[in-house]
């Protein structure tokens, strides 16, 4: 019997609680909780970007959006300082649950807190992990959120979005959304909002 690694039992305690998820996504005929899905999508997206990314940045990366469905939007009242205030609670969440994920898998404090500091996407720009994990969302979004989006968001809106998403990645990241396998249609918006 081979002994469970820290990041497995890391994975495992942040998959447990994304399996709580009532949202799901049909995968090869079963319904999958939706954020389960995602925590996995988004490891795959990093082993892909950074096949050699730290302890603390995988466990960051699978729990991004951790238990989220416990806190939706409409918790907060409508309006963009509400909006912040959601977002801001939604990372200090995610923090606190990969944080404890990290603890209660055998990791110190030390990397317990960084796990925290890369969930809550603290320094964005000047951080190489942070940056990483921001990267990983883009790439989910464009890879398997995107094309659904599109169909209900008018073209001028979706164009922005792109820019927006675009705007937030790095180098590395624009490689690896190129590199994305997007039908005609996706590319095309990818295309004119590279060209704005």
């Amino acid at each position: 019997m081979t002994e469970i690694s820290r990041l497995e039992k890391a994975y495992a305690r942040i998959d447990a609680l994304n399996a709580d998820d009532p949202k799901t996504e049909e995968v090869d005929g079963a319904a999958v909780p939706y954020a389960l899905l995602y925590g996995q999508r988004m490891t795959a997206a990093l082993e892909a970007l950074v096949p050699n990314a730290s302890d603390a940045l995988r466990i960051a990366v699978r729990g991004q959006h951790v238990a989220r469905f416990r806190l939706p939007r409409s918790s907060e009242p409508e309006g963009r300082a509400s909006y912040l205030t959601w977002r801001k609670r939604l990372g200090e969440m995610h923090g606190e649950l990969c944080a404890t994920a990290a603890r209660e898998a055998g990791y110190d404090d030390e990397t317990a807190e960084r796990v925290r500091f890369l969930a809550m996407k603290k320094a964005l720009r000047s951080d190489a992990e942070t940056q990483a994990l921001e990267d990983c969302a883009c790439l989910v979004f464009l890879r398997y959120e995107f094309a659904e989006f599109a169909t209900r968001t008018e073209e001028a809106k979706m164009i922005e979005i792109l820019q927006k998403t675009w705007g937030k990645m790095s180098e590395a990241g624009h490689a690896a959304a190129l590199a994305l396998p997007l039908a005609a249609s996706e590319l095309g918006l990818v295309t004119k909002a590279l060209a704005g």
